[in-house]
């Protein structure tokens, strides 16, 4: 694998608007796509939203006035039950699966599916207990970092390295939770301040519309890129607007895929693919004029010109004032003996 492949996570979240069989085909699709993993989220509303709890701006304008924000997650979650078939489907399709759970009892309902990474999502890096139980599970995490302060990530890092977690297991992404997110938010550099804070793994979960500020997260250094996802942005549901459609997830992949080649080792040396056009591009010393054998070489009788598989121009000092060697007609290269 390419030291620079980056973990690429197709964020299906709700937008299966609760039917499995939906659920199902996002996987293949995020497949196809070439995601690494496909993510769901994990709840009982019940004990993660309370009955008097507001809906965001988004998804008031996404699904309207009329249920409250418990009612609408009720309807667009899966039940537990579904999360198990799901990793299955995931098994049999060769994808990750990974589901960000939001309530204890939905830590524990996955626990037993042994993914790879626990999600930590935004809205919990405030949740003692939550953030105590995804530690106690042992598990690499990567948590997103969407309306937080320094200190406050700062402190649910100590939670998770508290309760038996090394910083190598954490990844933080860095996140913005507006649906969409406006460009001028992103702070994309953030994300390095991030790693250099606290001396973790970095990424990027984006809300932006389009594709290009993933992409770019990959050039800064982002080591996961979560992004939604959906089959139709006409669907209902909260999450649809802001999400990518198959051809968008398959060609941000794409162009992922394209950057973590580019990246390359950091050295700076001659490429393979480069080396043939030293000659041509590159000069050499060569006779301005016919030149008789024995002639002095001056600055009147020599020149620098291509092809470069001659005498280096870096050797001009050394050749002036030279005898040539033997007679050299204009344009020929050079020859010291």
């Amino acid at each position: 694998m390419n030291n620079n492949h980056v973990i690429i996570i197709a964020e299906a979240g709700v937008n299966h608007n609760g039917n499995y069989d939906l659920a199902v085909k996002m996987v293949r699709e995020a497949r196809k796509a070439g995601a690494d993993y496909v993510k769901f989220q994990t709840a009982v509303p019940e004990l993660v939203i309370s009955s008097i709890a507001p809906k965001a701006e988004y998804q008031k304008e996404t699904t309207g006035n009329e249920q409250s924000q418990l009612e609408m997650c009720r309807a667009i979650h899966l039940p537990l039950s579904a999360y198990a078939p799901l990793k299955q489907v995931c098994d049999d399709e060769g994808i990750g699966f990974m589901s960000t759970p939001f309530d204890l009892v939905s830590i524990n309902t996955l626990e037993p599916l042994g993914m790879d990474y626990y999600k930590i999502p935004s809205g919990e890096i405030t949740n003692l207990p939550y953030l105590r139980k995804i530690a106690s599970k042992g598990r690499r995490v990567i948590m997103s970092t969407g309306m937080c302060e320094l200190d406050e990530i700062g402190a649910a890092i100590g939670v998770l390295t508290g309760g038996g977690l090394q910083l190598d297991d954490i990844t933080l992404l860095h996140c913005n939770t507006q649906y969409p997110t406006p460009m001028a938010d992103v702070n994309l550099r953030a994300m390095n301040e991030l790693a250099d804070r606290f001396g973790v793994k970095v990424g990027y979960s984006d809300h932006t519309v389009g594709i290009e500020v993933p992409i770019a997260a990959v050039a800064l250094g982002a080591t996961v890129i979560e992004k939604h996802f959906t089959l139709d942005r006409n669907l209902p549901g909260p999450d649809h607007k802001a999400s990518l459609e198959p051809d968008e997830l398959a060609a941000m992949v794409a162009a992922i895929r394209n950057i973590e080649q580019a990246l390359g080792d950091g050295h700076k040396h001659v490429s393979e693919s480069e080396r043939p056009n030293m000659e041509v591009a590159r000069k050499s010393i060569v006779a301005a004029t016919d030149i008789k054998k024995g002639d002095l070489l001056t600055e009147q009788n020599i020149t620098v010109k291509r092809p470069g598989n001659g005498i280096s121009p870096m050797l001009w000092d050394s050749v002036i004032g030279t005898h040539a060697v033997a007679d050299f007609h204009r344009d020929s290269l050079i020859r010291l003996s």
